[in-house]
């Protein structure tokens, strides 16, 4: 059978099959176990049942950054296949909070928090996901209904032995900071979320690699058919070091403004620029090959940046935001002036600058206000302002700070 081989489920390995395996392995980490991913894709296409494919999101801020959709594309990427996706938003576990990467133990969210981040995650989400083929649940609705009972059941389910070989629980009782018992909860939480739902796979940065093996463990402890785990790598962020991170200041925000967003994207560098084509651009392999060739053989990769930008901006806003952003940016980087920016009247003349800047909303105080002067980054239309003690009389005038800043003052 040269077109086929077999696997143990006697199900063919058909090409249809093998595609489905390459897009899964498509800018991943791990994918454990793989052969039996295989067989269960090869199960879906034999019978027509979609497999059942699991991400959770615990709503710990009420914003969802690019270094989040790298999951969410891959959840894309296999919703497009034909199978069920489910967005799971851990309204239950945040009140554990993830312990995932930690040194130290953090307060929980309150359920207020909780419930208004809850609310926007998956609108954001819907921005990658398809909603007519995504299937949407808050892990409250098992968990609550556990009771003390039900956790103690949970929680014999896994010891403490195997629990410290987690990285992050290891390295803090080696180094004499504290674990609290709660956070033992959370993993197993987690993985009883896969046993509800049935999951025949889950999604997870690489930070995640401890909770979707529970759940694996747990499916396996409750007789049922364990899920496949599929690790992503964590997106390095804008300053090119960390992972993206609101707390690091170098993210990109799917709710950013058009103009913001396409500039962020054009400030990474030109190295990071391929890793942020293979996890976040919908481009197939071959043609993101294909450009980096011809970059090598000598094209602008600024080129190739801005096409990026223009994809990432249009996906989340449109193409002709996107095209709007270019050119905004374009007229920015030759220090013209954006045709819509703010139109802010302001009392007070005689007022210093650093005051105008704060009332402006182009500082938050004019300590800092006092220190973009100082770096050199204000301007009054045009004109760099180097005297901190500036005062500006009645008018209209148009302040810039860096290069995306503006505003047209009428101070009175």
């Amino acid at each position: 059978m040269n077109q086929a081989a077999v696997t143990n489920s006697d199900h063919l390995v058909t090409d249809a099959v093998r595609q489905a395996l390459a897009v899964t392995l498509r800018g991943v980490d791990e994918l454990l176990p793989q052969d039996e991913w295989v067989k269960k894709l090869a199960r879906a296409e034999a019978t027509g049942t979609p497999l059942r494919i699991k991400l959770g999101l615990d709503p710990t801020a009420p914003d969802i950054h690019l270094g989040h959709t790298v999951v969410l594309n891959k959840m894309r990427q296999l919703q497009d296949l034909g199978h069920t996706v489910i967005f799971l938003i851990g309204d239950f576990t945040t009140l554990i909070g993830d312990p995932s990467g930690r040194n130290s133990t953090r307060p929980p969210l309150t359920a207020e928090q909780i419930k208004a981040n809850a609310e926007t995650y998956y609108t954001q989400a819907a921005k990658v996901l398809d909603p007519a083929r995504t299937e949407v649940r808050y892990n409250s609705e098992w968990s609550d209904a556990l009771g003390a009972r039900g956790m103690i059941e949970l929680a014999a389910k896994y010891t403490v032995a195997r629990m410290m070989e987690r990285n992050d629980f290891h390295q803090r009782f080696t180094e004499g900071n504290s674990i609290s018992l709660h956070e033992f909860l959370y993993p197993l939480l987690q993985g009883n979320d896969s046993v509800a739902l049935k999951a025949d796979l889950e999604l997870g940065g690489t930070d995640q690699k401890f909770n979707l093996m529970m759940g694996r463990h747990l499916q396996q402890e409750y007789g049922q058919e364990p899920q496949c785990v599929l690790t992503m790598p964590l997106l390095v962020g804008l300053d090119g070091v960390h992972k993206m991170s609101k707390s690091k200041n170098n993210y990109v925000g799917i709710t950013d403004d058009a103009n913001t967003m396409f500039a962020k994207i054009l400030s990474i560098s030109d190295d990071l620029m391929w890793d942020w084509y293979t996890l976040l651009s919908f481009r197939s392999l071959d043609d993101i090959a294909a450009l980096k060739a011809e970059i090598a053989a000598g094209r602008n990769p600024k080129d190739a940046k801005v096409l990026l930008a223009k994809e990432i901006t249009t996906r989340f806003h449109n193409a002709a935001a996107a095209d709007a952003a270019e050119q905004d940016f374009i007229n920015r980087s030759k220090g013209g002036i954006p045709e819509d920016i703010p139109e802010i009247a302001i009392g007070g003349a005689p007022l210093g600058i650093g005051a105008l800047l704060k009332q402006a909303n182009l500082a938050p105080s004019t300590s800092e206000a006092n220190r973009l002067i100082d770096g050199g980054g204000v301007r009054i239309d045009g004109s760099v302002v180097s005297d901190k003690g500036l005062k500006l009389d009645a008018g209209s005038f148009v302040l810039q700070v860096g290069k995306r800043k503006f505003a047209r003052v009428t101070l009175g």
